[in-house]
């Protein structure tokens, strides 16, 4: 876990067991020593120390104070508290105020001493990769990094909002590259089981003969090539969040077996009559029509039902196209950022020749695009020639996507974009605003904001 040697600082009033400790451990760790807390410290206050390793009973403040006081640091040490006195009364005061380990003088081994310290290092080290993961994920799938002004995106949030707290089943539906998988680990970070495990499974990727036993789990031998027990994807979610990608695609008898977890919240793993149980919430995705499905006999309609509990449909891109613009931003930050470069401009022209475009693809498209326009523009500015091909090809234009209208390529900001965009619809609408409001899919409320914003409002 630390690509450099850690640094431990030994406090103790005993200079014998100070030295014995520094020769012992001296190899493994960079060593400090001190003579009591006030020294200890001082030396903490200037120094960054991976491990504080303190004895308890010393002039002044005893170990326990200074580990109290060590936590409260920006980057607390590991602490682990010695004594000589050893009671489970101490242990316990000691863990209240911060103590990762607690050992006794009278059975103390240097070999010992240095693994129990190792492993609260990589204890402590973990917990903090999983803080930061956490906080990660929080930051990559929170509710409020989900864009959309568009009013079919404001009902999603609404959506999420509204069942992200329950443990209602959810099913997401919406064409391919709409964010449906964004959507669903959005409704996970939102909800009370945020701390567990999120497990995705893409029913489309896998045959039917494995997707029932990645699902439900196996027992050895339970098929050829099952050499050892293996949990299935319901059983690693406990407590989580099993989020079941292009549910349309399973086959009858998974289907079965899935209808009835969803009803007892039981199931066997293949090559078992073992019953076992597992609490998690299911969130499903589809990009087909499952009723019609269910119209063929594709589909069970009980377990249609007992999936569409709580749906919530994704609109396409070309039915949100005002979130283009803050699509695009966000697009181009994130690429700028990774390859190192200055966040560009995107021309009014290139805004223009992507507002006309189809995005069959959707918001997966568009993403893809502006990576590649991030790599190919020049002087910081995105030209159209910047974008993909199919992009640019008259032939896949929207027929009724409004265009900016504008003559040149004059590099502006995508705010200014915007801006004209906004100009050029009430242009259009003559200056109407509940009319302009309409043609670029707003609120008038959400107009009158942007209007405000961009100092175009009522003076």
């Amino acid at each position: 876990m630390f690509m450099s040697t850690p640094t431990l600082l030994i406090v103790d009033d005993e200079k014998n067991t100070r030295e014995g400790l520094r020769a012992g451990l001296g190899e493994k760790f960079d060593v400090y020593v001190a003579e009591d807390a006030a020294s200890a410290w001082n030396l903490l206050e200037r120094e960054s120390v991976d491990v504080l390793l303190t004895d308890l009973r010393m002039a002044g403040d005893d170990g326990i104070q200074l580990i109290a006081r060590a936590k409260g640091l920006a980057k607390p040490p590991v602490c682990i508290l010695m004594t000589a006195f050893g009671t489970e009364e101490i242990a316990v005061e000691a863990m209240k105020k911060g103590a990762d380990d607690y050992i006794s003088k009278g059975r103390l081994r240097i070999d010992e001493l240095e693994l129990r310290i190792q492993r609260a290092l990589k204890r402590t080290a973990l917990e903090t990769e999983n803080r930061q993961l956490h906080r990660r994920l929080d930051q990559k799938f929170g509710l409020q990094n989900l864009i959309g002004e568009a009013p079919g995106m404001r009902a999603v949030f609404e959506l999420i909002q509204a069942v992200a707290p329950t443990r209602s089943t959810v099913l997401i539906t919406g064409e391919s590259g709409t964010g449906k998988e964004l959507v669903a680990k959005a409704i996970h970070q939102n909800s009370p089981r945020a701390r567990g495990p999120m497990i995705t499974v893409n029913c489309a990727a896998l045959p039917s003969t494995l997707l029932e036993a990645e699902l439900f789990g196996h027992e050895k031998g339970a098929f050829t090539g099952a050499h050892e027990r293996r949990l299935g994807r319901i059983e690693q979610a406990q407590g989580g969040t099993l989020f079941l990608d292009e549910i349309g695609e399973i086959d009858a008898t998974t289907q079965v077996k899935l209808l009835r977890f969803l009803g007892e919240k039981t199931f066997e793993r293949l090559g078992s009559s073992k019953t076992l149980s597992s609490d998690v919430r299911l969130v499903f995705a589809t990009n087909k029509d499952l009723q019609a499905l269910v119209a063929a006999g594709r589909f069970r309609e009980d377990l249609f039902y007992r999936l569409a509990v709580f749906p919530i449909p994704l609109p396409p891109l070309r039915d949100r196209l005002q979130d283009l613009p803050t699509l695009c931003a966000a697009f181009i930050k994130e690429f700028a950022e990774e390859n190192g470069k200055p966040i560009p401009n995107l021309t009014t022209a290139a805004l223009e020749v992507l507002l006309q475009y189809s995005w069959p693809g959707n918001v997966r498209e568009l993403r893809a695009a502006m990576e590649r326009a991030v790599v190919m523009c020049r002087e910081g500015h995105i030209q159209p020639q910047d974008l993909p091909q199919t992009v640019r090809t008259p032939n896949n234009r929207s027929q009724t996507t409004p265009s900016l209208e504008l003559a040149n390529a004059k590099p502006v900001t995508l705010k200014e974009a915007e801006k004209q965009l906004l100009i050029h619809a009430l242009q259009e609408a003559d200056g109407n605003r509940t009319l302009a409001a309409q043609k670029l899919g707003i609120s008038r409320r959400t107009l009158h904001r942007r209007l405000h914003e961009f100092g175009l409002g009522d003076k």
